[in-house]
């Protein structure tokens, strides 16, 4: 089915599930299986501000820098080029096809 935008483009609608395109041996299952950050929102709760534009997801933050780490991607920009082209990353990252890759500038300010 062909569906109409408002900017007159034409998107196709489809079903793809990431976890069926990540191999079972990938070594971010490994690392998955055992990065508990369901805990992250909570404990740096008070460093986030309830007014002005939303911050970046801690555990996003935390996740892709795992990447990064892992893969030798030393450049925040290449980072986050690679999250936005990786489906392994993306699915690691918790991140679905049409998400957005934060800025590679989001990371330098939180430094």
């Amino acid at each position: 089915m062909m569906g109409q935008l408002p900017s007159g483009q034409q998107r196709l609608f489809y079903s793809f599930n990431l976890e069926d395109h990540v191999p079972p041996q990938h070594l971010l299952r490994s690392i998955d299986q055992c990065l508990d950050l369901s805990d992250l929102r909570a404990h740096l709760a008070d460093f986030y501000s309830a007014i002005g534009r939303p911050s970046i997801d801690p555990e996003l933050m935390v996740r892709m820098l795992v990447v990064g780490y892992c893969y030798g991607i030393r450049s925040e920009r290449r980072l986050c080029e690679e999250v936005h082209l990786n489906l392994a990353y993306r699915w690691f990252c918790r991140l679905g096809l049409e998400d957005e890759v934060p800025n590679h500038s989001t990371f330098s300010k939180n430094r």
